[in-house]
């Protein structure tokens, strides 16, 4: 297993990081001395899909990194913690002559280090920590002001703001991570490896049933007729199944079980995010597929998964694929801009579900639609749309809840055309 690793950050601590990671044969290592999202453009954009992890060297430059935010494979950032962190304000301390609560700190939170320095067995509180911006002018201009005013009188930091603010003669320290830190990174990256690359070969079961009705004209229903397009549709199906490289079987007229991979299912379907692109299916109405895709450790547990995801496309409307996956999370609408994932076990809806006889899946769907709304307050259209189904149901299931003590009315609003307002519902917490 070798694992090609992309190593992100300033010069100097890709050097230190490298001399660690040439100690372990399972990483392929390539630096990018990357500081400012130029960098990363000019540098890193050329290798992305060359790469399987990505690692920073610091935070500042992961933040970079997520900002910039177009890496889609893992990425990971060396924690500054522990001795890493108490080691530099000791060496502050000793060479200013100056105490903790003069000094400038950022590269992490507070919390992080006030803990460093209660393990080094100073009491005093850090006072000036700047842990969420990441623009590396702003940090320097962070610094030089409060040791212009006299607030503080000296800083710790990364690269390059060290190196700027010790331009402008402020006493900068350079906060490098420490070997640790870097072995316990790695060795997270690796047990993440293998675990995504388990989890690529779990089983897929597909099962699509076509409903071949659709569309067809009001003259062609003949025996001849439907039994050409039965040929049709099991030839663009096996098309289909050779490109991921799986296996086909009838399952009855008109449904088909297709197996494969779970990593070559979320390549074809971008993470399980949209409808495989393929030309095999450009034959087909739209409305005519619906699909379960069910992903388990074994065939038979992801055949069942399947089957549950089939029940739960065909709530949403014909047409529709849904996902199942092996701890029983599901997702979809695929292809919909209103895909929500929900889980179908929890003991505290079973306990909803019992008083207020909503199912656990309905209650499921529901408390994902909030998340995805990032609110606790709907009106009955935007469940509806968020859950694929009709805006009375979600009526019903509004005032249900609002019945058993778990929703609320709490305003109502005009809506633009004519008709009356819409109640809007505050649901308590799930």
């Amino acid at each position: 297993m070798k694992i090609r690793l992309g190593l992100l950050g300033p010069s100097d601590s890709l050097e230190f990081v490298q001399s660690v990671i040439s100690e372990r044969p399972e990483f392929i290592c390539t630096p990018f001395e990357c500081l400012t999202l130029e960098d990363l453009d000019e540098k890193v954009s050329p290798f992305i899909e060359q790469m399987d992890m990505w690692l920073c060297t610091g935070p500042i430059t992961y933040n970079i990194v997520q900002d910039w935010n177009r890496i889609a494979s893992p990425i990971f950032c060396i924690d500054y913690n522990g001795s890493s962190l108490y080691k530099i304000v000791l060496r502050v301390l000793y060479e200013q002559k100056i105490e903790v609560d003069e000094i400038s700190f950022d590269a992490t939170d507070f919390l992080s280090w006030e803990r460093a320095l209660q393990e080094a067995g100073i009491e005093t509180k850090p006072k000036y920590v700047e842990s969420e911006m990441i623009s590396l002018t702003g940090l320097v201009q962070y610094h030089f002001d409060l040791w212009k005013n006299g607030q503080t009188k000296a800083v710790v930091t990364g690269h390059p703001i060290d190196h700027e603010l010790k331009m402008l003669g402020v006493p900068a320290y350079r906060l490098l991570p420490s070997s640790m830190a870097v072995e316990a990174v790695l060795t997270n990256m690796l047990r993440t490896y293998e675990m995504l690359h388990y989890k690529s070969t779990q089983t897929a079961v597909q099962i699509i049933e076509i409903d071949t009705f659709i569309g067809m004209k009001k003259d062609a229903f003949s025996t001849d007729e439907l039994y050409r397009i039965e040929l049709k549709v099991m030839e663009n199906l096996l098309t289909y199944t050779n490109k991921v490289h799986g296996s086909i079987k009838s399952s009855g007229f008109g449904r088909y079980v297709i197996f494969t991979t779970r990593g070559l299912m979320q390549e074809i379907t971008g993470d399980f995010s949209h409808l495989p692109y393929s030309d095999d299916f450009d034959w087909f109405n739209k409305q005519a597929i619906t699909c379960g895709i069910g992903i388990g450790q074994t065939v038979y547990a992801a055949e069942i998964n399947a089957g549950n995801a089939l029940l739960h496309a065909k709530e949403c409307g014909k047409g529709s694929w849904m996902v199942c996956f092996d701890d029983k999370r599901f997702t979809g609408p695929l292809g919909k801009q209103e895909k929500i994932t929900y889980s179908y076990t929890s003991k505290q809806l079973e306990s909803i579900s019992q008083q207020t006889s909503l199912s656990v899946m309905t209650l499921n769907k529901l408390k994902s639609s909030l998340k995805k709304l990032a609110s606790d307050e709907l009106n009955a259209n935007e469940l509806a749309n968020y859950m694929q189904i009709p805006a009375r149901s979600a009526r019903r299931i509004l005032t249900t809840l609002e019945e058993k003590g778990f929703a609320e009315v709490v305003a109502e609003e005009k809506p633009q055309t004519r008709g009356r307002p819409r109640k809007i519902y505050k649901i308590s917490p799930f």
